[in-house]
């Protein structure tokens, strides 16, 4: 029985592989890419963009869950207008990033990052964390805590609590079962992420192709599965000098600010804290106006 359910499995993917995961990330693919750059480290190759090399001040920008870089672009491309040094890149499972055949842990992505900044011989960043980016740059801190100058989080999911599970492990029937399930509606399912959905029209198609790139599914699972507690990572951050800004659209749908407020005031209470009016989960997108004049003229002024 279960050879016939890995056969079914396996001619269902196939069927299936002219329209979803059917795009290989290797040097092929590399080559088709005519922006940015790659970077091999030890779990793959990192895609990444930056601009203002020479430039005394560094942002690092971390997206999201499942949305690559180009979420960050409308501020990227203000910081980089006002000479700030701007780094974006897309973590392991993500964009242009490999998706290697490992545990997708906050460590991993953490390291990822620290690693392409040794790379770029950058010893200070202000990080801003994008919703499950919090949880990076949270790692980032607790790994590398000299190279932080500043933490913002937006729309952060860094203080929520998860129950860690025993078997972290990603199995083809799950990979199957999202597949299926999942990726008729999910890029739709990405306009939940605004207040005003009906502003952004187009912004399901750039991820449909997303779910081209084979292994993005198993990513996303195991992002998840390997969610843990961070709270011991932020009570360092409390403790140490370094400065903390959260950010939040005011109606956040997706990380909901008083199903956490109470645990964020224990953990962070001498956070700086901002909500951007008219807004859910990308503030930055959906009122960039109000959330630029935050960050350029009070957090890094």
């Amino acid at each position: 029985m279960f050879k016939k359910i890995i056969l079914f499995i396996s001619i269902f993917i196939s069927c299936t592989s002219s329209q979803y995961e059917y795009i290989v990330k290797n040097d092929n693919f590399r080559k088709t890419i005519n922006s940015g750059y790659f970077l091999e480290q030890s779990n793959g190759y990192t895609y990444y963009n930056i601009d203002n090399r020479n430039a005394k001040n560094t942002l690092v920008f971390i997206h999201g869950f499942s949305v690559p870089s180009y979420i960050w672009e409308k501020t990227y491309n203000s910081a980089k207008d006002k000479g700030f040094r701007v780094i974006s890149l897309d973590l392991y499972g993500r964009g242009f990033s490999d998706n290697p055949q490992v545990k997708y842990t906050d460590e991993l992505f953490a390291k990822q990052v620290i690693g392409l900044l040794e790379h770029l011989e950058i010893n200070k960043a202000v990080f801003l964390g994008l919703s499950n980016g919090g949880r990076v740059i949270t790692k980032i801190n607790d790994l590398s805590p000299n190279l932080v100058e500043k933490l913002i989080y937006v729309a952060s999911s860094s203080f929520g609590n998860h129950l860690e599970l025993e078997n972290k492990n990603v199995t083809e029937k799950e990979i199957f079962d999202f597949i299926n399930d999942k990726y008729p509606s999910i890029s739709i399912g990405q306009l939940s992420d605004f207040k005003y959905p009906e502003n952004y029209p187009d912004w399901p198609n750039r991820y449909e192709n997303l779910l081209k790139y084979k292994g993005f599914a198993r990513a996303l699972i195991s992002t998840v599965k390997n969610h843990t507690n961070l709270d011991s990572e932020i009570k360092e951050i409390h403790n140490s000098n370094v400065k903390v800004y959260t950010i939040w659209g005011d109606s956040d749908s997706v990380i909901v600010y008083k199903n956490i407020e109470e645990k964020l005031n224990k953990l962070l209470p001498n956070r700086f804290e901002y909500f951007v009016p008219n807004t859910g989960h990308l503030p930055h997108i959906e009122n960039q106006e109000n959330f630029e004049n935050y960050l350029f003229q009070v957090i890094l002024k």
